[in-house]
């Protein structure tokens, strides 16, 4: 051993001071034990997924600023995610081990799911695409799920980070065709269950059988009918024509069943191979304008009111086609409108309501408060952080989608209204407002089977586009339209918005200075008399979880689902508390109790009762934090440190200076 002195056989002698100095990094000298280990771990694949390129002595970093913390591992690449191995195992709890996905793990990130990468020269950081000159010492991977993952790869040969570093930049941003998605090999691969019975399962809209089943269930099947008039999708000349190109394109093995892989791109055409109409409709009719102008069906009420929806008419020049969509959709008004359906309500969402572009560049702004690298950045943004909240206006529209679907429900379920939800092709806003209609109306669909079967009918079937809005293709037109909406509206000056928290102050204005300082006010979201009648009587009952559900809509209730933008970042965390936390804290106790009577209950008997077994999860409520369960304490415990850029907000420097240092350790809490 280094350092210790050598008995010799003389025994006065002593052993010359050792000469050698290690240079090797703290961090390096448990190296070869982890690669010991790395072995013993293995990569999980899914049916058809291949291993494209790795990596070893890839080292993640802990998300923490004061000290470089992290596990030494493997960094794969496959065709269908990017995925760290690493000997953690042993710093987890039990507890911590049972809130697993079937699908991916902890360190795994699907290759749809890369936002931005970005590489570390220098300490300096830059966004990485294309083909590289020069690789990073550090990779950065900001994810679409708002995580942010750090790979140190000083440590790693060279050759290695080459294959890895271009592997990952060329499989999640070179554009990519149809057929070389994952999902096509996985479809191939695994086996096909065929699922019977739809009240226990995920019911997926692609038979006949499942829309009437839905039917059944909502009590439309009276006024409503089932149609396969575009069974094969044969409705629209233009998808026959891409249809055969791409058959032509397909090679042997997915020609066996086209369906799998045309589907999705076939429904951005405007209609599902089976959807449902009302029952006077004439077939005929579907086929006139390739499905425009056709109110579909989305659900029923137990009143007999439906939500329907429609796809807008192609806008026209010539004065004799604007007549004959004139007359086609005065057919069509006057067949819903007769007896037995209701009076019809039309909402028009393409022009008074959100936009696509507005809703894109409000997300885009609020992602980056939580796209965090370090806890620096955490603390700088902290400072600011409802400021940076309210410019992202995404509160703001979050809380104006929420109304619009109250006023639907509204109107279906006081009024007993018909309500048409009118979009340009009616697989955008239509898939949003008729979602939450339906989460507010139907307690079906607020339970997992039926919140996925709604996902599956009103997005997939639906039409959304997925490949373009997401740009899973990567095209690079849709990636600098993609840019573009990102950016500040500078062209033109539009008149000036009203915050979020500044519209709530306006409401308080209001009521303390009366309506003479109302008029002053433009309030361009004035709830109707109605709406606001209906909507303060449900609030005034109590709740039917099992029957209409309204969320709250006003200012202050509207807030940051903390759980779905917060859980990755440590220092947004209440270590040991929170709401959710807490909840189970008093399970915990109530269990305890629970047991404790069952000893007195058995004392008297001579066979011991067998204790009413806790759940691992609750035994260590030490380990949990506000954003139980949706994230777990990370392994490294973190002890929030304001930076220096936040002290001129605290007060002078030198007062900071002369006070007696207060820490409080958070680790072990």
């Amino acid at each position: 051993m280094l350092g210790k002195g050598v008995v010799g056989g003389g025994g006065g002698t002593k052993a010359p001071k050792p000469s050698f100095v290690s240079y090797v990094r703290p961090e390096e000298i448990h190296t070869n034990e982890k690669e010991v280990t790395e072995k013993e771990v293995t990569l999980h694949l899914l049916p058809g997924e291949q291993l494209l390129c790795e990596a070893s002595t890839v080292l993640k970093y802990v998300q923490e600023d004061s000290c470089q913390h992290g596990v030494y591992g493997r960094l794969v690449c496959t065709d269908f995610k990017i995925a760290f191995l690493g000997d953690d195992e042993s710093a987890l709890d039990n507890d911590e081990t049972q809130f697993k996905n079937k699908v991916i793990g902890e360190n795994d990130i699907t290759l749809h799911c890369v936002d931005q990468i970005y590489g570390v020269f220098d300490e300096k950081k830059k966004t990485l695409f294309g083909q590289l000159k020069k690789y990073p010492e550090k990779l950065i991977i900001h994810c679409k799920d708002l995580r942010v993952f750090q790979f140190c790869l000083r440590y790693t040969k060279e050759e290695e980070v080459k294959r890895i570093v271009s592997g990952i930049i060329h499989h999640t941003q070179a554009p990519k065709l149809l057929k070389r998605l994952f999902l096509f090999s996985y479809a191939t691969a695994a086996q096909n269950n065929t699922v019977t019975d739809p009240k226990n399962h995920t019911v997926m809209f692609d038979t006949l059988k499942d829309w009437c089943w839905e039917l059944e269930r909502t009590k439309g099947n009276m006024k409503y009918k089932a149609v396969s008039v575009n069974e094969g999708y044969k409705v629209c000349e233009s998808v026959t024509r891409w249809l055969a190109s791409k058959r032509s394109s397909i090679n042997r093995r997915q020609k066996e069943k086209p369906h799998l892989y045309l589907e999705g791109d076939l429904r951005q055409f405007g209609l599902p191979a089976y959807f449902v109409v009302p029952t006077p409709l004439p077939e005929e009719n579907v086929q006139r304008f390739q499905g425009h102008g056709i109110p579909i069906w989305c659900w029923s009420c137990h009143n007999g009111s439906a939500l329907l929806k429609m796809s807008a008419l192609p806008k026209e020049q010539d004065d004799g086609i604007l007549q004959i969509q004139k007359s086609f959709l005065d057919g069509i008004y006057k067949t819903i409108h007769r007896p037995p359906y209701e009076i019809v309500k039309t909402e028009d969402l393409s022009s008074n309501f959100l936009s696509l572009q507005e809703i894109q560049t409000a997300y885009s702004k609020f992602k980056q408060l939580f796209l965090i690298d370090n806890s620096t950045e955490f603390w700088d943004t902290d400072i600011k952080w409802f400021s940076l909240l309210e410019s992202s206006s995404w509160l703001d529209i979050i809380r104006r989608c929420l109304k619009k679907a109250i006023e639907i429900t509204e109107c279906m379920e006081a009024q007993n209204m018909n309500v048409l939800l009118l979009e340009e092709n009616a697989s955008d806003l239509c898939c949003l407002i008729s979602s939450l209609v339906q989460l507010m109306m139907d307690p079906h669909c607020r339970t997992r089977i039926g919140f996925q079967s709604l996902i599956q009918k009103e997005w997939v079937m639906g039409g959304h586009c997925f490949l373009d809005r997401c740009n899973h293709l990567r095209q690079n037109d849709k990636e600098e339209h993609q840019r573009q909406l990102s950016l500040p509206l500078t062209q033109s000056k539009s008149s000036p918005k009203r915050g979020f928290f500044r519209e709530e102050t306006d409401h308080l204005i209001k009521n303390l200075l009366g309506k003479r300082i109302s008029k002053l006010i433009n309030s361009s979201d004035e709830l109707q008399d109605n709406f606001r009648e209906f909507y303060d009587s449900w609030h005034s009952k109590s709740t039917d979880y099992h029957g209409l559900l309204l969320p709250h809509i006003e200012g202050p209730e509207i807030k940051v689902w903390a759980q779905r933008y917060l859980r990755w970042i440590p220092e947004a965390q209440i270590l040991g508390g929170g709401q959710v936390a807490t909840l189970s804290k008093l399970l915990e106790m109530m269990e305890e109790v629970q047991s404790l009577q069952e000893k007195i209950d058995e004392r008297h008997h001579s066979q011991q009762a067998p204790q009413a077994e806790a759940p691992c999860l609750l035994r260590n409520s030490a380990r949990l934090s506000s954003l139980f369960p949706f994230a777990l304490l990370q392994r490294h415990s973190s002890k929030p440190v304001l930076p220096t850029s936040g002290w001129k907000a605290l007060g002078d420097e030198d007062d900071l200076a002369k006070r007696e240092d207060e820490f409080v350790d958070l680790g072990d809490v």
